[in-house]
This record gives structure tokens, C-alpha cells and sequence, in this order.
């Protein structure tokens, strides 16, 4: 069956429906009206801009220009994680514990996935590798933000908890092993949910996207599967890496905790 096409009417139609969610949250005063028209406005930009950007590199398909493609996703994912965290790590450090974290949730994975799973030739074919780290990067960022937000904030709260602990004589790792477990687990719920949902409550976008596109729905659900193993395995290595880097970022070689690392005036 062929793909029906979309027109920009049909695309207005769908927009028309933010523009209603807007006067209704005016109408409850709730503030989100400028929020959802500006980041509707901006999701349509980037997703166009991207659009043309994939149809230059799946016509070029250069090794380069997939790596340059990934590591610019890479280096935007990181700076969501950032953004998403109430309490965040200042300075570079933080930073590069978000992009490592990604690197080994996402790039790890995908590469996994396309040289031993999938097996595709070239293994970095753009029309799989783009878009499988696209899923990867974007759903394991939540986890790893939620993840590396509830141990700031954790420590910043508890902070007279884990320095009692320390004073007792315990390691940073003893100290501070009831919230790191509680911050993993915090973590690793919404791809759990999603996974314990999946087929029975939701139909996953990708698979949805390749029905639409007339892919038999067997094979369709076969890519789903494959695609949410990939993400929980991802969430879980780059959540627990999150989680260990962080901690040696907020304790020193002495073991003593170190708020002066976090944005504490910015929460």
C-alpha cells in the first residue's frame, strides 16, 4: 500500500490543535500557552531542517558525515540532560558526565546493534544508523536526566544524613548507597513502564511509523522488540555510568561530600 501524503493543510489541521490547547491554558491561567507555541514552532523548524539534512546524507552516505551527524545529536542530547536537572553539576564536568553518559547509553549500543544485530552493509548505512540513535539517544535521555536530578537533589536534601554517615567512618560509596540505588530505579521506571505497556496499552511510535508506511505489521513488531531491548540496555548502562560519575564528581579523594560542584542558587 502506498504512503499517503500529507499536505500543509493537513499538517495545520494538527497544528490547530496546539493553538486550542493554548487558549484553554489561558483560560485556566495555567502559563503554559507560550511554552506550547513556541516549542510547537520550534519542533516543526528543527524536524524540517532535519529533514533536509537527512536527505543530503542518506544521498551522500560518507562515513563522515554520519559520525558528524552523531556527534552533534550527541553533544545536543547532553546539554538536554543538563537542562532538565533542578540542581546540575556546574562547569564542564557536568557536562561531560551527560555526554558520557549518553555516549555509552547510545553510541555503544547502536553500534552494537548495527554491526552485530542487524549486520547492514556499510554498517553505518545513515538510513539505519541516524535514526536508530535517534530513538536511542532520545528515550535514554529522560532516564539518565531523572536519574542524575534525584541524586542532587537527594544529596543536597539529605545532605546531613550522608556527612553523619561519613563521620561514622563509612566510604562515599556506603554513605550514599540508599540514594544512588533510589536514583537508578528512578531512572530506569519509564522505559519499564513503556515496556509494560507496549502492545497492550500503547502502540510504540516506530512501529506504528512503519505500519503506516506499508511495512508488514509482523516485521514492524520485530523492530519494536529489537528497538526496546536496545533502549532499557541502553538506559540501564548509561543511568548506572550516570550515577557512578556523578558521585565521584560530588565526593572528593577524601570522601567528603562537595555541594559547592552544584547550581544550588539556580534551583
Amino acid at each position: 500500500m502506498d504512503v499517503v501524503s500529507l499536505s500543509s493543510v493537513d499538517l495545520a489541521i494538527a497544528a490547530s490543535l496546539l493553538v486550542l490547547l493554548s487558549l484553554l491554558s489561558m483560560l485556566l491561567s495555567l502559563g503554559l500557552e507560550r511554552k506550547i507555541l513556541f516549542f510547537g514552532g520550534r519542533m516543526t523548524a528543527q524536524l524540517l531542517v532535519i529533514g533536509l539534512v537527512l536527505r543530503f546524507l542518506f544521498a551522500d552516505g560518507s562515513l563522515l558525515l554520519v559520525l558528524l551527524m552523531s556527534t552533534v545529536m550527541l553533544l545536543a542530547a547532553g546539554r538536554e540532560v543538563q537542562a532538565r536537572q533542578k540542581r546540575k553539576i556546574v562547569g564542564l564536568s557536568g557536562y561531560l558526565i551527560s555526554i558520557s553518559a549518553m555516549f555509552v547509553s547510545s553510541f555503544s549500543v547502536t553500534v552494537l546493534a548495527l554491526l552485530v544485530i542487524i549486520r547492514v552493509e556499510p554498517w553505518y548505512t545513515p538510513q539505519y544508523a541516524i535514526p536508530l540513535l535517534g530513538m536511542l539517544l532520545g528515550n535514554t535521555m529522560t532516564g539518565i536526566a531523572l536519574a542524575m536530578d534525584r541524586m542532587t537533589d537527594q544529596l543536597y536534601g539529605r545532605r546531613g544524613e550522608v556527612e553523619q554517615r561519613l563521620l561514622l567512618g563509612q566510604t562515599w560509596q556506603e554513605a550514599s548507597r540508599d540514594i544512588r540505588s533510589d536514583c537508578m530505579r528512578t531512572g530506569m521506571m519509564p522505559i519499564i513502564n513503556a515496556m509494560a505497556a507496549a502492545g497492550l496499552v500503547s502502540l510504540p511510535g516506530m512501529m506504528t511509523g512503519q505500519i503506516l508506511g506499508g511495512t508488514p505489521p509482523v516485521e514492524a513488531v520485530k523492530y519494536q522488540i529489537l528497538i526496546m531491548f536496545l533502549i532499557a540496555a541502553g538506559t540501564g548502562f548509561g543511568v548506572v555510568s550516570a550515577i557512578w560519575m556523578s558521585g565521584w564528581r560530588l565526593f572528593d579523594e577524601r570522601h567528603r561530600l562537595r555541594l559547592d560542584v552544584l547550581d544550588v542558587e539556580r534551583a
